[in-house]
């Protein structure tokens, strides 16, 4: 199997790129316990309880501020739809507070975890 990407493979061969990216979100997270788990079901929990957050109350830049699992759903298009109609009625409003245009609330299509590194491979 040729690699067509840089970093770490499974056992199959297949990119770890997933793992990467959720490690990373984790060991970032605010609540990440700095001293360690005092066993592996107290990490169990902790990650059940992360997970839970991420798919249900963190809202992801990547996707327009809705949460994965509203996306997932389908609901992010009416979301993302009413939060334009609000900031258009804001700036209609007050416009002297707008400068520009408002925020981009256009649903966005399929979300790459490393695009940048999609573009280098393809060079």
């Amino acid at each position: 199997m040729q690699k067509n990407y840089p970093g770490k493979y499974n056992a199959a061969g297949l990119p770890l790129t997933f793992s990467e990216s959720l490690f990373r979100t984790l060991k970032y997270c605010p609540q990440w316990p700095s001293d360690g788990f005092a066993d592996i079901e107290a990490a169990r929990v902790w990650v059940q309880e992360f997970v839970r957050w991420y798919n249900n109350e963190h809202r992801h830049s990547r996707i327009r501020f809705v949460t994965p699992s509203q996306r997932h759903r389908r609901e992010d298009c009416g979301i993302l739809a009413k939060r334009h109609e609000v900031y258009q009625a804001a700036k209609e409003k007050k416009p002297q507070r707008w400068s520009g245009a408002t925020r981009n609330w256009e649903p966005v299509g399929a979300v790459q975890l490393n695009p940048e590194r999609q573009v280098r491979l393809a060079a």
